[in-house]
């Protein structure tokens, strides 16, 4: 699949609708194939025995001395303590406060905003930094030697995230989170530049890649396990969005042919 994509970006037909110079990083969650109750505790050991209930207390006939295996009444569970027995990879996690965490992976693409096609795709463990992590591996892999600016959300608007890409040529063209007790890494040197806002704007369509993998192909729920198959489920799934893109930028342009 990755070998595919590169070749058919650089076809003839294809290549000139991708732009060299901007481009949009974002990721999104997707669900693995596992559920809570797969989860067991790292070290082994069996979990506390769960609260009474019915009015009863320990050791009476509706408790017992040990929890039933997917009971996590009244547990914390983190990665650090438990993991699960179907894919040892997924990871708890959630990208919004109010929402419980499910096991998942991390899915993210880089986007030239010229047409708004995928030219760089990964999947990795879910994490607090995966996103900025993928993001910067992503953006080093981008050929051409000129200065490229890449677009992101308030996520991505770290010190050490903005000064990396800075240090790689890229200029971060990422949304400002500004709050009561925090200052943004994107100044207004940047900020005051008319293509920061065009960035800013031409980010939004790489939602539109993860809702058609996840509504219309369907890749809200994995039905693989393990990263490296979750990842050629998701390069499959972005190559099928890309050639369904391309056919209809072609066909907007008029016949003809995208590959030989």
């Amino acid at each position: 699949m990755a070998k595919f994509l590169e070749l058919l970006l650089a076809t003839p037909q294809v290549n000139p609708l991708l732009s060299s110079e901007h481009f949009s990083v974002d990721g999104t969650l997707l669900r693995a194939w596992a559920s809570h109750s797969s989860l067991e505790r790292i070290d082994g050991l069996d979990d506390d025995p769960p609260p009474p209930s019915g009015g009863q207390g320990f050791g009476g006939p509706a408790s017992s001395n040990k929890r039933a295996k997917g009971d996590f009444r009244g547990l914390l569970l983190s990665n650090q303590t438990h993991r699960s027995s179907t894919d040892g990879e997924a990871r708890l996690f959630k990208k919004a406060p109010g929402v419980g965490a499910f096991l998942s992976f991390v899915g993210h693409c880089v986007m030239e905003n010229r047409n708004g096609l995928v030219v760089a795709r990964e999947v990795s463990q879910a994490s607090g930094t995966a996103e900025r992590d993928s993001a910067l591996r992503m953006a080093r892999s981008l050929k051409g030697a000129h200065q490229k600016t890449l677009g992101a959300d308030k996520g991505y608007d770290t010190r050490d995230f903005v000064a990396e890409l800075r240090i790689n040529g890229i200029t971060p063209h990422v949304a400002q989170n500004i709050q009561a007790r925090r200052r943004s890494a994107i100044d207004g040197r940047t900020a005051r530049h008319q293509g920061y806002a065009q960035s800013i704007n031409a980010r939004k369509r790489i939602e539109k890649v993860f809702g058609w993998i996840k509504q219309a192909a369907g890749l809200r729920q994995l039905k693989a396990r393990g990263r490296s198959k979750v990842g050629a489920v998701f390069r499959l799934h972005v190559v099928a969005y890309n050639l369904i893109r391309i056919s209809n930028l072609l066909s907007a342009q008029g016949p003809q042919e995208v590959m030989a």
